[in-house]
């Protein structure tokens, strides 16, 4: 039988499961928190977690065996992480998590898009229709009537 955790799947249900638990996690700890603090806070413990599984798992990488190229996508892509975190976190100082997360989730609405437009995926029409649902469902779930 192969090793469940040798695909995509399970990390990817992994990472969903991780991200409820930080809308949870977070909402209480912002309470009274500033947010850009919290956020601050939250990126040293992930910077210190990161660098202990690397060490444990001697995954560490030579700086000069990573190209230029690479270097600068990941910084853009840390910048862009920053940005997400600061805005999620403020997000959830202010409103109820059941009602953020739903939204910052319409960043998979985006990926779909952007991964057509600038990546040159293709997506068929039951994948834009699972879309469409995703985007429907993350308003539906936000909406406060």
């Amino acid at each position: 039988m192969k090793n469940p955790f040798l695909s995509w799947p399970i990390w990817a249900v992994l990472s969903a499961a991780f991200a409820a638990l930080t809308a949870i996690f977070a909402k209480v700890g912002v309470e009274n928190v500033n947010s850009d603090f919290a956020t601050f806070v939250r990126t040293i413990v992930i910077l210190c977690a990161i660098a202990a599984i690397l060490a444990v798992n001697g995954q560490w990488q030579p700086p000069g065996s990573v190209s230029a190229r690479s270097y600068g996508f990941l910084v853009l892509s840390g910048l862009a992480t920053g940005a997400s975190w600061l805005c999620y976190f403020r997000a959830l100082k202010l409103g109820d998590a059941a009602r953020v997360a739903p939204i910052d989730k319409l960043s998979v609405v985006m990926v779909a898009v952007f991964a057509v437009l600038f990546l040159g995926e293709r997506l068929t029409l039951p994948n834009w229709c699972g879309v469409a649902l995703i985007a429907a469902g993350a308003i539906l779930v936000a909406y406060k009537g």
